[in-house]
């Protein structure tokens, strides 16, 4: 990576996503010359930990951007619509993990292994795509690029991390309470913007962010419409089913793909161990098969029960894992920092 140092602001520093992406920066030294954690009011004068020294969390304002390079933004798209224009005013570079931008035509929607291109037509903002549809290109865009894509039909396997910290907090209280035979505490899961609450300990919630008009999910619908435009095929028919699984950190999916042209098993597990960020495990006689708990802290995306449609002779089953709060989110926007400044240079 290139010698030049550069000013980082990590909006929402203080959240769970936020702290991963310092911790990333760190682990992957990033080229950070200075780091400027940013969060809410509430927030502020707390600290972070990077790189051994504790640094002061500043407010997020418009004024804080002046003199960063590389904005990362994690802190909702509410905060991310009314900073990231500000920021990216001052002549940085955004990063959002939001949703705020992802559909906007000109802002590039990017996951480094599959469109990283893209990075070029950015106007001072990239988007970083929802955790959920991220694992998912980056184990097709090898079939992709081999056979084409004629449709999906993907249903995810959700971890409560993908609702922040309060949700894996009221994870860990509900199983408590369960275990001591107390009553189980309702305050969180769905989130999902109505006063009804059920609990996620030893259950299954078929719903993952807030209902739409056609009967979908906004999670489901960003995984058909962020799907299409990092692959940039209108045509792919894309079905999502989102369910929150009682499972601290790590997102796990269930991918049936039609593929456009016949295919070889074994070529597709090829192709698959040769993708950049994948790592295959797939012996189910050996019972080796991507879970995660066993993916938790990894960057990659985990491939396994890789098999054919019994029905369809162009139709393939796969068992996507990743660490949503990594690949998912963390990584991915520090990777697409990287390539920026690897376009740069």
């Amino acid at each position: 990576m290139s010698a030049q140092t550069y000013t980082v602001a990590v909006v929402g520093a203080t959240g769970a996503v936020g702290q991963q992406m310092i911790k990333t920066l760190e682990e992957r030294n990033f080229p950070v010359g200075e780091l400027k954690p940013l969060a809410s009011a509430r927030s502020a004068g707390t600290t972070v930990r990077f790189r051994g020294q504790e640094i002061v969390v500043q407010e997020a304002t418009p004024e804080a951007f002046e003199g960063v390079d590389i904005a990362l933004f994690s802190a909702g798209g509410g905060v991310s619509k009314e900073l990231a224009p500000e920021a990216a005013k001052r002549g940085a570079v955004v990063v959002d993990n939001s949703s705020a931008f992802r559909m906007e035509p000109d802002v590039p929607l990017v996951v480094p292994e599959v469109n990283p291109e893209e990075i070029k037509k950015h106007k001072g903002i990239i988007a970083n795509p929802n955790c959920s549809t991220i694992q998912m290109v980056v184990a097709l865009k090898p079939l992709y690029d081999r056979y084409g894509i004629e449709r999906i039909i993907v249903s995810t396997y959700q971890a409560v991390s993908g609702s922040g910290a309060k949700a894996m907090a009221e994870l860990e209280a509900q199983t408590r309470a369960y275990v001591n035979g107390d009553e189980m505490p309702l305050n969180v899961m769905p989130v999902a913007k109505l006063d009804k609450h059920y609990p996620i300990a030893f259950n299954v919630i078929p719903q993952c962010d807030v209902a739409q008009e056609n009967g979908y999910t906004f999670e489901e619908m960003k995984m058909v419409n962020e799907t299409r435009k990092i692959f940039g095929d209108e045509t792919i028919g894309v079905s999502a089913t989102c369910v929150r699984v009682p499972v601290l950190s790590g997102h796990s999916e269930s991918v049936y793909v039609e593929l456009k042209s016949d295919y070889d098993l074994d070529e597709v597990r090829e192709l698959l161990q040769n993708a950049p960020g994948v790592i295959v495990q797939d012996d189910i006689f050996q019972q080796i098969y991507p879970m995660p708990a066993n993916v938790a802290g990894r960057t990659e995306v985990f491939v396994g029960r890789i098999r054919r449609d019994l029905t369809n002779p162009r139709g393939l089953n796969l068992w996507v894992v990743a660490d949503n709060l990594l690949k998912g989110a963390a990584t991915n926007a520090v990777q697409i920092a990287e390539k920026w400044i690897a376009f740069k240079a």
